[in-house]
Protein backbone atom coordinates (compact mmCIF):
# COMPACT_ATOMS: atom_id res chain seq x y z
CA UNK A 1 0.00 0.00 0.00
CA UNK A 2 0.95 3.28 -1.00
CA UNK A 3 0.95 4.93 2.35
CA UNK A 4 1.95 2.10 4.75
CA UNK A 5 4.99 2.17 7.12
CA UNK A 6 6.53 -1.21 7.33
CA UNK A 7 3.89 -3.95 7.79
CA UNK A 8 1.46 -2.16 9.49
CA UNK A 9 -0.68 0.18 6.86
CA UNK A 10 -2.15 3.69 8.01
CA UNK A 11 -5.01 4.30 8.58
CA UNK A 12 -5.94 5.77 5.15
CA UNK A 13 -4.22 3.11 3.09
CA UNK A 14 -6.38 1.02 5.59
CA UNK A 15 -9.72 2.94 5.08
CA UNK A 16 -9.20 2.57 1.20
CA UNK A 17 -8.58 -0.73 1.31
CA UNK A 18 -11.83 -1.04 3.36
CA UNK A 19 -13.85 0.66 1.45
CA UNK A 20 -12.69 -0.98 -1.86
CA UNK A 21 -13.41 -4.55 -0.23
CA UNK A 22 -16.93 -3.57 0.55
CA UNK A 23 -17.74 -2.42 -2.76
CA UNK A 24 -17.01 -5.55 -4.25
CA UNK A 25 -18.78 -7.25 -1.27
CA UNK A 26 -21.73 -5.04 -2.38
CA UNK A 27 -21.43 -6.25 -6.44
CA UNK A 28 -21.30 -10.00 -4.60
CA UNK A 29 -24.42 -9.42 -3.05
CA UNK A 30 -26.25 -7.95 -5.98
CA UNK A 31 -25.24 -10.63 -7.93
CA UNK A 32 -25.97 -13.48 -5.58
CA UNK A 33 -29.65 -11.78 -5.22
CA UNK A 34 -30.33 -11.86 -9.09
CA UNK A 35 -29.00 -15.00 -9.41
CA UNK A 36 -31.50 -15.96 -6.47
CA UNK A 37 -33.96 -14.08 -8.30
CA UNK A 38 -33.49 -15.78 -11.92
CA UNK A 39 -33.05 -19.09 -10.47
CA UNK A 40 -35.60 -19.01 -7.52
CA UNK A 41 -37.52 -22.83 -8.37
CA UNK A 42 -34.13 -24.31 -8.69
CA UNK A 43 -33.82 -27.23 -6.18
CA UNK A 44 -31.43 -29.03 -4.27
CA UNK A 45 -28.11 -27.94 -4.15
CA UNK A 46 -28.30 -24.62 -6.21
CA UNK A 47 -29.83 -22.60 -2.86
CA UNK A 48 -27.21 -24.02 -0.68
CA UNK A 49 -24.06 -23.11 -2.79
CA UNK A 50 -26.02 -19.52 -3.42
CA UNK A 51 -26.56 -19.36 0.72
CA UNK A 52 -22.92 -20.31 1.66
CA UNK A 53 -21.38 -17.44 -1.10
CA UNK A 54 -24.12 -14.54 0.79
CA UNK A 55 -22.98 -15.91 4.34
CA UNK A 56 -19.84 -15.75 3.24
CA UNK A 57 -19.85 -12.05 1.97
CA UNK A 58 -21.76 -11.02 5.31
CA UNK A 59 -19.12 -12.52 7.19
CA UNK A 60 -16.36 -10.67 5.62
CA UNK A 61 -18.60 -7.26 5.65
CA UNK A 62 -18.87 -7.76 9.43
CA UNK A 63 -15.07 -8.77 10.27
CA UNK A 64 -14.42 -5.09 7.81
CA UNK A 65 -16.65 -3.61 10.30
CA UNK A 66 -14.78 -4.75 13.47
CA UNK A 67 -11.89 -2.95 11.84
CA UNK A 68 -13.08 0.15 11.86
CA UNK A 69 -14.34 -0.09 15.31
CA UNK A 70 -10.74 -0.97 16.32
CA UNK A 71 -9.50 1.97 14.60
CA UNK A 72 -11.98 4.43 16.56
CA UNK A 73 -10.22 2.95 20.01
Amino acid sequence: MAGSTGNTPDAEALSTLKHDIKNQLSNITLAIEGLRFELEDTPGDFALYIDSVRQSAKKIDSLLDVIQAEEQE
